[in-house]
C-alpha cells in the first residue's frame, strides 16, 4: 500500500490529477490510499487484476488501528483501536449492495477491500458508464471525457451507531496494454490526382481505434510497401486524437500505373505494442493531360466516278490515353477544305467515317485534300490529310434492279428458319445502260441460296433457297448479285438475309435421368440439386421454367426460375428409401415445347432406429435335463436401418455363465444341463446393438421355466429302515391305524403325486393289514387272532405317476404282533433273514371321490366336455414331450431297468412314530 496522503483544505480536490499522474507510475500491484478529515479515500489498481488482490484497509487509512493504548487521532473522535476490540465491535458495509458484488469485496470486520471474482475490465467500465462522478449507490463508475482516469465510486459505512462514519471511497482503474488497434473498415480507399505536386498531404479516412488510453493506446502507423511514391505521417489534435497522413513522394502518371495497393499498419505504445492493420488501396484520378494522336498524318484514297451514294470511301482514328470525358474526341474538317469538297463527301464528327454524300458529277475535281481535325476538350487538335482521287467511268456500268418477295427492311432480308425449300426471296432485273452490251450475272457468297433465271423473261432472275435453313446453326447470310458486260464492268449488290428465330427447339435436360442422394432426418427445406436445361432458341422460345411431374410428392418443391429442387420435410429412409418422379422443362414459345427427365433420390441411411425385439419380454417352456448346448429358442430382432447400421449383435447381459446366445441366428443356448429341482425359473436380459456410429441398443428380459421331467423317485422317510419294527398289541381293534408310510417327491406336478401300494406280504395272517393309496397310512382290517402272533412283513412300494415311464422305490414295513417285546434279540434275528415274499403285480389306484354326488349328470355335462377337451391337449402335449425327452436321454442313460428302485438305507435319521430296533405299542384306548 502507497503513503498515506491527507489534504486538510478543499484545494487537494484540485491536485488531485497531479496525484494521478503520480499513481501511474507506481508499482502495478500497488494500492494508494488518501482521505480528507477521514471521510474519503482514494485507492488506484490495475484492471484485469485476479480475484483476492488486496485494494486496501480502511481500518487503516482512517486510522482506526491502535499506535499506543488510550492514544487518539488527533483526526478522528475515535479511540485508536481494532474493530474487534470495540465493544461492540466496528463493522464495515457498504450503504447498497448494488454493483459492489460485481467487482469488489468488502471485510464487514477488518475492513479490506479485495478484487472479486469478477474481472474489471477499465474500457468496459468506462466507456459504458460515461459521465461524470455519481454516489447514487454503494457502486457508481465515473469517467471524465477529458482525462484517461476512470474511478469506481464506493458508499461505505462504519458501524455500529454511536460510531457511525461515512466514508465515500474512490477506486481509479488503471489501463494495461490488453487492446490491439483496430481499424473500423477492413479496405480503405484513397483517391490522388495524377497531377498531385510532391508533398501533397491526404487525411485517410477510419483511422484505427483503440480502447486503451494514454501510451497504449494507438501512437503511430506505417506502411508495408511505400512503392517508392509514398509516406506517412501522424498529426495529434489538442483532444490527443492521431490522424495518419499519406504524403505524395514522387510524380504520380495515371497512364504507367492507375493503383497502388498496401498494408496500413496502426501500433500502440505497449510494452510488447500490440498491432493492427487494413488494406489501404491509392487510387490515382485522370486529369487531362493527354490529347488526341493519329497514328498517321496522311491516307489514301480511291472513289470511282460511279460509286454510290452514301457508299463510306474513308475512316480517320485517333486515340486519348484519358479517361471518360477527358477521352472524348470528336472529327471536323479544317477551315482549309473547300466548301466543295464538303459538300461531297461527309464527316461523321463521332466516328470519323468519311461517305460520299452526292453524285459526282461529270464536273467534280479529280483529286481532293481532306484536312481533318481530331479535338479533346482542352487540346490542340490532331491533324490528318485523306487524299482523294477520282476515277472518272467512260461507260456506264450495268444495273441491278431488286424486286423483293420476302420481307425487307433497310436492305436486309428477314427469313423465319424452317422456310421450305425454294421458297422465293426476290426478283433480279440485270440491264445495261447503253442497251448495247451482253449482261451476265452471277451469285457470289455462301449459303443455301440460288440465283437462276426466271423464264421466259430475259435478264430476270430468282433468288430462292435451296434447303431448310436452322437459326441455331447460323442465324445471318451475305451474299452478293454480281453483274457484268463484255467491257468488264462489274456491279455487286449486296444481300444479307438475317434469320428469324422460330420456337422449334424443346429444351434439353443435362441428363435424362438425375439420380440424387440425400441423409434422412434432413433440415426442412434442404437442397437437392439445381436442374439445368439449355434451349437453343433465342429470346423467350429459350427461356426455360421448371416444373415437377404429377408423380412427384407434394413435400418436393421446384423453383420455376432458376431450377432449385429442394424438400420442404424431413425424409425417412426407413419409411421409404427411394423416390421417382419427373420433372419438365418448359420453354416460353408459342406453342411452348417441354421435355422431361427423370430424378431418382435414394435415401440414406443414418442410425437413428434402435434393435427392436418382436416381443418385449419372452417366455421358454424348457424341459429339465435339457442337453448343454441344446436349442431353447430363437430371440428375433429387427433393426430397421440398413447397412451397417441394421446389422445387430446380441448378447447375454447377466447369466452369461450359463446361457449363450447365437448372435447370428439369435439362437439361445444353455452352457450345461438344467436341473429343474435346483431352479425351476432363470431370468436373463438380452443386449442387441447395431453396427451403426454411435450406436444404439435395447434389451428385452427372457424367462426361462423349466418343465418338469420325471427324473426322480419318491424318497421314503419312513420308515427309516427296513430293519425297522413296529409292536402291535393283540387288542387292537379293527380300522385302527397301525403305522404309515411316507415318502416325498423332488418333482412337481403328476410326476411328485404318489400312490402306496403293498406287492408282498409275509406272516402268519399279513392280509390282515391294508395301506392307504393316497396317504399311506397302515390299519388293521381284521381283529388279530391268538394264530396272527408274531412277525409280519409288508413289502410297500410307494410309486409316482410321472409320465411315460412312473418311478418308485420299495420299503419294508414290520410289524410284530404280540404283547410285549420280550427277546428283541430274536426278533433282529428274524429281520435279518432274507423274506420269501411274493410280488403281486397289482398297481396302486387312486380314486378321487366327487365332493357332492348328488349333482344331476345333465348340469356336469357341460364342464366334462370342457375337461376332457383340455384333458385330451394336456395328454397330447405331455406325451409329445415326453418322447422328445425320452430320445434324448436314450442316447445318454440306457435303461437298464423298466423300473428305477430306490431302497431305504438300513438305518435311518428320521424319528418320526417309528424306532430303530425298539418296539412300539398300538393298542386301542
Amino acid at each position: 500500500m502507497g503513503r498515506l496522503y491527507r489534504p486538510r483544505s478543499s484545494t487537494s480536490h484540485r491536485n488531485l490529477p497531479h496525484l494521478f499522474l503520480f499513481f501511474l507510475f507506481v508499482e502495478p500491484f500497488s494500492c494508494l490510499a488518501s482521505h480528507s478529515r477521514a471521510t474519503e479515500l482514494l485507492y488506484s489498481l490495475n484492471e484485469g487484476l485476479p480475484a483476492g488482490v488486496l485494494i486496501g484497509s480502511l481500518a487503516e487509512d482512517l486510522r482506526l488501528l491502535p499506535r499506543s493504548a488510550g492514544r487518539l487521532d488527533p483526526h478522528s473522535q475515535l479511540p485508536e483501536r481494532t474493530g474487534a476490540e470495540w465493544n461492540p465491535p466496528l463493522s464495515f458495509s457498504l450503504a447498497s449492495r448494488g454493483l459492489s458484488g460485481q467487482y469488489v469485496t468488502l471485510d464487514n470486520r477488518s475492513g479490506e477491500l479485495h478484487t472479486s471474482a469478477q474481472e474489471i475490465d477499465r474500457e468496459a467500465l468506462c466507456l459504458e458508464g460515461g459521465g461524470g462522478t455519481a454516489w447514487g449507490g454503494s457502486v457508481s463508475i465515473s469517467s471524465s471525457p477529458s482525462s484517461d482516469s476512470c474511478l469506481l465510486l464506493l458508499d461505505v459505512l462504519v458501524l455500529p451507531q454511536e460510531y457511525f462514519r461515512f466514508v465515500k471511497v474512490k477506486i481509479a482503474i488503471r489501463d494495461i496494454n490488453d487492446n490491439a488497434p483496430q481499424f473500423p473498415v477492413s479496405q480503405i480507399s484513397v483517391w490522388v490526382p495524377e497531377n498531385a505536386p510532391v508533398n501533397t498531404r491526404l487525411a485517410i479516412e477510419h483511422p484505427a481505434v483503440d480502447p486503451d488510453v494514454g501510451i497504449n493506446g494507438v501512437q503511430t502507423y506505417r506502411l508495408l510497401d511505400y512503392h517508392g511514391m509514398f509516406t506517412l505521417d501522424v498529426e495529434e489534435n489538442e483532444n490527443g486524437e492521431r490522424t495518419p497522413y499519406l504524403i505524395v513522394m514522387g510524380a504520380l502518371d495515371r497512364e504507367t500505373q492507375d493503383q497502388y495497393v498496401s498494408i496500413i499498419i496502426a501500433e500502440d505504445g505497449g510494452s510488447p505494442p500490440l498491432l493492427g492493420s487494413a488494406t489501404l488501396t491509392i487510387g490515382i484520378s485522370d486529369i487531362n493531360d493527354n490529347c488526341p494522336l493519329f497514328t498517321d498524318s496522311q491516307i489514301n484514297v480511291t472513289v470511282y466516278g460511279n460509286a454510290t451514294v452514301g457508299t463510306p470511301i474513308a475512316a480517320v482514328q485517333a486515340v486519348d490515353k484519358d479517361l471518360g470525358t477527358n477521352a472524348q474526341i470528336t472529327y471536323s474538317y479544317s477551315q482549309k477544305v473547300p466548301q466543295a469538297s464538303k459538300d461531297l463527301f461527309h464527316l461523321d464528327e463521332n466516328t470519323g467515317v468519311i461517305k460520299l454524300f452526292n453524285k459526282i458529277g461529270g464536273s467534280v475535281l479529280q483529286s481532293h485534300k481532306l484536312t481533318i481535325l481530331a479535338n479533346g476538350p482542352g487540346c490542340i487538335p490532331a491533324v490528318i490529310t485523306a487524299l482523294v482521287s477520282i476515277i472518272k467511268v467512260i461507260f456506264r456500268p450495268p444495273e441491278i434492279v431488286p424486286r423483293y418477295i420476302a420481307n425487307e427492311i433497310d436492305g436486309v432480308v428477314y427469313l423465319k428458319e424452317l422456310e421450305p425449300v425454294n421458297t422465293p426471296i426476290a426478283f433480279f432485273t440485270i440491264r445495261d445502260p447503253e442497251g448495247k452490251y451482253k449482261v451476265n450475272c452471277y451469285l457470289d457468297g455462301e449459303g443455301p441460296f440460288r440465283l437462276s433465271p426466271y423464264k421466259p423473261y430475259n435478264n430476270e432472275y430468282l433468288l430462292e433457297t435451296t434447303k431448310p435453313m436452322d437459326y441455331e446453326l447460323q442465324q445471318f447470310y451475305e451474299v452478293a448479285v454480281v453483274a457484268w458486260n463484255s467491257e468488264g464492268f462489274h456491279v455487286k449488290r449486296v444481300i444479307k438475309v438475317q434469320l428469324l428465330d422460330d420456337n422449334d427447339n424443346a429444351p434439353i435436360f443435362l441428363q435424362p435421368l438425375i439420380e440424387l442422394t440425400i441423409e434422412e432426418n434432413n433440415s426442412p427445406n434442404a437442397f437437392l440439386t439445381k436442374l439445368y436445361a439449355t434451349d437453343a432458341d433465342s429470346g423467350e422460345r429459350g427461356q426455360v421454367s421448371y416444373f415437377l411431374g404429377p408423380d412427384a410428392p407434394s413435400y418436393f418443391s421446384l423453383d420455376s426460375v432458376t431450377g432449385i429442387l429442394t424438400v420442404s420435410t424431413q425424409l425417412d429412409r426407413e419409411e421409404k428409401e427411394k423416390y421417382r418422379y419427373t420433372v419438365r422443362a418448359v420453354d416460353c414459345g408459342k406453342p411452348p415445347r417441354e421435355s422431361v427427365a427423370t430424378v431418382a433420390l435414394t435415401v440414406l441411411d443414418k442410425n437413428d432406429n434402435s434393435p427392436r425385439f418382436i416381443n418385449k419380454d419372452f417366455s421358454f417352456f424348457v424341459p429339465e435335463n435339457f442337453p448343454g448346448y441344446g436349442e431353447i429358442g430363437v430371440i428375433s430382432v429387427t433393426d430397421a436401418d440398413a447397412g451397417r447400421n441394421g446389422w445387430v449383435a446380441l448378447s447375454v447381459v447377466n447369466q452369461s455363465d450359463i446361457f449363450v446366445i447365437d448372435t447370428g441366428k439369435g439362437m439361445l443356448r444353455a452352457k450345461v444341463s438344467l436341473d429343474r429341482e435346483q431352479q425351476s425359473s432363470y431370468t436373463l436380459w438380452v443386449e442387441a446393438v447395431d453396427g451403426g456410429e454411435p450406436a444404439l441398443s435395447s434389451t428385452a428380459k427372457i424367462t426361462i421355466l423349466l418343465l418338469d421331467i420325471n427324473d426322480n423317485p419318491p424318497l421314503v422317510l419312513f420308515p427309516q429302515s427296513n430293519m425297522s419294527y413296529l409292536l402291535v398289541l393283540p387288542s387292537t381293534l379293527p380300522g385302527s391305524p397301525v403305522t404309515e408310510v411316507y415318502a416325498v417327491d423332488k418333482d412337481t406336478g403328476m410326476n411328485a403325486v404318489i400312490a402306496y401300494s403293498i406287492i408282498g406280504r409275509r406272516g402268519p395272517r399279513p392280509e390282515s393289514f391294508r395301506i392307504d393309496p393316497k396317504t399311506g397310512n397302515i390299519t388293521l382290517e381284521e381283529a388279530l387272532l391268538q394264530t396272527d402272533y408274531g412277525l409280519h412283513r409288508l413289502l410297500v412300494k410307494v410309486s409316482d405317476h410321472g409320465y411315460p415311464e412312473p418311478l418308485h422305490s420299495t420299503v419294508m414295513v414290520n410289524l410284530f404282533v404280540n404283547d410285549t417285546v420280550s427277546n428283541e434279540s430274536y426278533i433282529e434275528s428274524l429281520l435279518r433273514k432274507e423274506p420269501e415274499i411274493n410280488i403281486e403285480e397289482k398297481e396302486p389306484q387312486i380314486s378321487i371321490e366327487p365332493t357332492h354326488r348328488k349333482v344331476e349328470s345333465v348340469s356336469c355335462m357341460p364342464t366334462l366336455v370342457a375337461l376332457s377337451v383340455i384333458s385330451l391337449g394336456s395328454i397330447t402335449l405331455v406325451t409329445g414331450m415326453g418322447i422328445y425327452i425320452c430320445l434324448r436321454k436314450g442316447k445318454k442313460h440306457p435303461r437298464e431297468d423298466e423300473n428305477l428302485e430306490v431302497q431305504i438305507p438300513l438305518k435311518g435319521k428320521i424319528d418320526l412314530h417309528m424306532r430303530e430296533r425298539k418296539p412300539m405299542d398300538i393298542s386301542n384306548i
